[in-house]
């Protein structure tokens, strides 16, 4: 029979096993940002994700919170370099469709960058993204998630006026802001220290 003394004990280890594991997590998650960082920073060079096989889709505006029908003080994207390859691309139109499934994000199927001043851009952030037809296809019952952090869905409404999926069949995508700190989270769509050119 447990006494208050021994449930309020085992209440403590629970507690204190319960911090080593989000402890471990986040150093888990350290390390993969760390690993991921390493892995795309030469692409801080647009010229050479260029000549890895990144485009730039049409019509390859930046992309801000505002212009998609969001409010104006969520910030804005910026311009999305995709990987066709790395999408599995089979059909452009009438919206972009692909079979590829690839979440690591020591390979991201998009790069997003800050225009500059001079033509010149500033990688802020590495991003996967996943249709979810094939996504689905492949198996998986539940959306694609990276360290419990879940990919958002996609998809356009067409009683809007603004594309939501810019163009894309219904897919999974998640940001990770590792060139330019989000106030709002590593992992949200938007930041608001991003800026399309104009709004300098």
């Amino acid at each position: 029979m447990f006494t208050r003394h021994s449930l309020n004990l085992l209440a403590g280890i629970a507690l204190l096993c319960g911090g080593v594991t989000t402890n471990a997590q986040a150093s888990d998650m350290s390390s993969e940002l760390a690993r991921i960082r390493q892995a795309t920073q030469r692409f801080r060079d647009i010229n050479v994700a260029l000549s890895e096989g990144y485009v730039i889709p049409p019509p390859g505006h930046c992309v801000d919170a505002h212009a998609e029908g969001e409010p104006r003080q969520l910030g804005a994207m910026g311009i999305h370099l995709v990987r066709p390859d790395l999408l599995g691309i089979t059909a452009v139109s009438p919206r972009v469709n692909g079979v590829g499934t690839n979440t690591d994000f020591t390979r991201p199927t998009v790069l997003v960058y800050e225009p500059q001043a001079q033509g010149r851009h500033e990688l802020v952030a590495v991003e996967n993204m996943v249709f979810a037809q094939a996504w689905h296809a492949a198996g998986h019952v539940t959306r694609p998630e990276f360290h419990g952090n879940q990919y958002y869905q996609v998809i356009d409404n067409p009683l809007t006026a603004v594309d939501e999926a810019h163009g894309f069949e219904p897919h999974y995508e998640l940001h990770i802001w590792l060139y330019r700190e989000n106030p709002a989270g590593m992992f949200m769509p938007f930041n608001v220290r991003v800026k399309c050119l104009g709004e300098h």
